[in-house]
């Protein structure tokens, strides 16, 4: 049940066409630089971890191949490192190497509390973190620690000589995540600066494309304006659809306008006489029955005026977006009340309708051509009359056409009164009652829908045969 309310409009939602573009486009945008943002950041630390585990794995075996056992048992490591974070105290960058009674660590190892040592089995390789440690400073802090256990024997086939070691290389647990956020640092600014630019670029080639629909709506303020009488024909062809009917829209009221004139113009011009005569019969010394049968007489003419201009007006306008109309239905209505007419000649009419063939106007524009045309032809056919539809020209996104064809048996028309019968006013035979109208109004309705009216001889009946033909719609 309504209330009379009229419907809230958010605040929020665009009413601009760009606008909405823009937003959904941004927001796509925004998405996709926060999806590959993410996506970026998570490869980051997994090659990051990655690295870190085979940089100290590097640093295990260079220490592995520059340590020397002497004769004493003792070992000899070079004092200069594979990194020179190893010679520096406190760097976070630790080395160690673990004997069976001893142990030895990098100079970049005093000060700081590493996790402590275990030995690990000849050949054994271990990767774990972070372990808790203490700084140089006293922090506390965490460190990821590779190791890998080895065996030096001094003489092959010896085993009693041989002697296990162990080499550890420790990291500070820091120094990934100092990576990880100079790296997001520099990621997101740079996502930043590419999605200003983006926008920008995305804000220049949505005004370039939307810049027909502005075209469009320009020619529509001129012709509202009356500084143009119709829009141009030059347009994208996705938009040629809509200029196309809003051209049709704007001819068709135009001609409606002007034919509204014309019938108003035509009836008071049509009324000038009888309502002259009127009142030169009131102003007469005419006597009252007189006086009675000029007034009943110029008042029937007038309504005959009046009625004809009206149904003039009625039969010539139409709608543009009119629904399709079948015929089959309209055309044994109007046949079945012709027939009951003209009982007496036994007339028979035949019909050959494609099922897909639709009118695309007024209903009452269909009965009016289909009405005169079979009239017409029941009044000069013998004894038959055939009404031939079938779907017309086609056109790209347009409506398809059609063709409307009557025949009869009769005695056709000589091709040179063609002309004169299609006249208002002229019928093709005196003798046979008629106003001489009707094939003008026909034609009246065929213009008005931009078509043609074709009269000739039939070939399949031998007697007259009028063609409509209207093009492909809107």
């Amino acid at each position: 049940m309504s209330t009379g309310k009229p419907a809230r409009v958010l605040p929020w939602r665009p009413r601009s066409l760009q606008a909405r573009q823009l937003m959904a486009a941004s927001l796509a945008l925004v998405a996709f630089l926060a999806l590959a943002g993410y996506a970026l950041d998570r490869a980051f630390l997994d090659v990051a971890g990655e690295g870190q585990h085979d940089r100290l794995r590097n640093y295990v075996f260079a220490y592995a191949g520059d340590i020397e056992f002497l004769r004493s048992g003792d070992i000899y490591v070079p004092d200069n490192g594979p990194d020179d974070r190893f010679d520096r105290p406190g760097s976070g960058l630790y080395a160690e190497v673990v004997l069976p009674n001893a142990s030895w660590t990098s100079r970049s190892a005093s000060g700081p509390q590493l996790p402590e040592a275990l030995p690990l089995a000849g050949g054994e390789e271990k990767f774990e973190g972070p372990l808790p440690m203490v700084r140089s400073d006293g922090t506390p802090g965490h460190v990821y620690r590779y190791g890998l256990g080895m065996v030096w024997a001094p003489q092959e086939g010896a085993p009693e000589a041989e002697f296990p070691y162990t080499i550890y290389v420790m990291e500070d647990a820091g120094t990934v995540p100092r990576q990880v956020r100079v790296f997001r640092a520099a990621l997101w600014g740079y996502l930043g600066i590419a999605g200003l630019i983006l926008l920008l670029l995305q804000t220049l080639v949505l005004r370039w494309s939307l810049w027909p629909l502005r075209k469009v709506v320009e020619e529509l303020t001129r012709v509202q304006r009356g500084q143009a009488h119709r829009m141009g024909e030059r347009h994208p062809r996705e938009l040629e659809p809509l200029t196309d009917s809003i051209n049709a829209l704007i001819e068709s009221e135009r001609e409606n306008l002007e034919q509204q004139r014309n019938t108003m113009s035509d009836l008071a011009h049509s009324l000038k006489t009888p309502l002259a005569v009127l009142r030169a019969r009131l102003d007469s010394n005419a006597d009252e029955r007189e006086l009675r049968e000029d007034v009943a007489t110029q008042l029937q003419r007038m309504t005959d005026l009046v009625n004809y201009q009206l149904g003039r007006a009625a039969s010539t306008g139409h709608k543009l977006f009119a629904a399709p109309v079948e015929i089959e239905a309209h055309a044994e209505a109007l046949v079945q009340s012709l027939e009951k007419i003209y009982a007496d000649k036994g007339v028979i009419c035949e019909f050959e309708i494609d099922p897909a063939a639709r009118f695309h106007g007024e209903p009452g524009d269909l009965q009016e051509l289909l009405g005169n045309l079979i009239e017409n032809a029941f009044k000069w056919a013998g004894a038959r009359v055939l009404l031939t539809v079938k779907t017309g020209q086609t056109a790209p996104n347009r409506r398809p056409g059609l063709l409307i064809a009557v025949d009869d048996d009769g005695p056709g028309i000589p091709e040179e009164r063609i002309p004169l019968v299609l006249q208002r006013g002229v019928r093709g035979d005196e003798r046979v009652h008629g106003h001489g109208i009707g094939l003008s109004i026909v034609q009246d309705i065929v213009r008005s829908y931009r078509g043609e009216l074709r009269v000739g001889r039939s070939t399949e009946l031998g007697g007259a045969r009028f063609e409509v033909q209207l093009p492909p719609g809107l």
